[in-house]
């Protein structure tokens, strides 16, 4: 006997990458950031907030919203505060999808958009990448029109971006939302943050998990036209995020030399990573996120993931769909870090385990 809805007991749950307990653990397969965060925002959580605590925080993370529109240049009712942008998508699929209603993707992207359209019955359209370059498919999704699409730019596991042209041709074509989760932009050359302004159709994400150091804090936020923001807002947990979220958040958005600093040396090791892996034999793919996405040498990317876990070195394997088959995805740590993956890597090879 079931108590939850079919299309509940049917589907499988999002797995989240692995995590080992231990120090010694070199910890590559989520794509955290490797350096601590801002030096303000670690002295927001040393200041004594008890009396704070015993209060709920702000429903609409009033000054959150306002620093991040001062940023962006937008007003403080063009941003939606949440706890992680996977609560965005949640709020998102509530809104929008549904039994008889369409999400489309290009694939292989961010498996959470597809875990939302099971959750709300609603049909998935996936829309595959080239298979050499893992463009995404415009033209195909433009066909597809379905209620919601979502574009990971960065994509997420090939680090691949869209043009902002691609974009805008997408939301223009559109008779549903374009959703684009931004979540590894601080990574990259351009955003599409923009679009919102002339499509009223275009959803932006960003999280502070990234590019801000805190992955454990769970603070994202979207960026729409306010009559959309309001529509999602009906769909949101009363309080959201937490007030030491906000607080901890508004002095990070507030820190944008700090963030830079680190994001300029994750792209340096980034450059420097994917060269290595190029001379030891493996393809890898130009990427704007701070992860690469590598074809190891023989189709040996579950045995070289296998191998590097056994050396305290986790990185992410992703089986379906079968364009990932042969590919690992590997987060850009520290040059410390890198150094000891890539020596996992060599004494892996050298005892022919990949």
């Amino acid at each position: 006997m079931t108590y939850v809805r079919d299309n509940i007991e049917a589907m499988n749950a999002y797995v989240p990458g692995e995590q080992m307990p231990g120090s010694e653990v070199v910890k590559l397969n989520t794509n955290e950031n490797p350096y601590p965060p801002s030096p303000t925002a670690i002295d927001v959580m040393r200041h004594e907030m008890l009396d704070r605590l015993r209060v709920y925080p702000d429903a609409k993370a009033g000054r959150f919203c306002e620093a991040v529109g001062n940023l962006l240049g937008f007003e403080r009712d063009w941003v939606l505060a949440a706890n992680g942008s996977d609560n965005l998508i949640v709020m998102i699929a509530r809104a929008a999808l549904g039994p008889g209603r369409t999400l489309a993707q290009p694939t292989p992207t961010f498996p959470y958009y597809k875990t939302q359209a099971l959750v709300e019955a609603a049909e998935l359209i996936n829309m595959p990448c080239d298979p050499e370059s893992f463009a995404i498919d415009v033209d195909g999704l433009l066909e597809a029109n379905a209620d919601v699409t979502f574009v990971a730019n960065p994509n997420s596991p090939t680090g691949v971006t869209a043009s902002v042209g691609e974009l805008r041709r997408l939301a223009g074509g559109l008779d549903g939302l374009l959703v684009v989760d931004e979540a590894y932009a601080d990574f990259a050359e351009a955003t599409a943050v923009e679009l919102p302004r002339d499509d009223a159709n275009v959803i932006v994400l960003r999280t502070l998990s990234k590019g801000y150091s805190l992955a454990g804090l769970r603070l994202g936020y979207a960026v729409a036209q306010p009559p959309l923001l309001q529509q999602l807002w009906k769909t949101k947990e009363i309080y959201n995020v937490a007030t030491l979220s906000q607080e901890i958040g508004l002095a990070a958005i507030r820190d944008q030399d700090h963030m830079k600093a680190n994001t300029e040396m994750i792209k340096a090791s980034r450059a420097e990573l994917a060269e290595q892996l190029t001379r030891r034999g493996c393809r890898v793919w130009p990427s704007e996120a701070n992860f690469l996405m590598v074809a190891v040498p023989r189709g040996g990317a579950a045995a070289c993931g296998e191998a590097l876990k056994r050396r305290n070195v986790l990185v992410r394997y992703f089986h379906q769909p079968a364009s990932m088959a042969d590919k690992l995805r590997i987060t850009i740590g520290t040059p410390e870090q890198n150094q000891v993956l890539l020596a996992a890597w060599d004494e892996a090879g050298s005892h022919s385990e990949f």
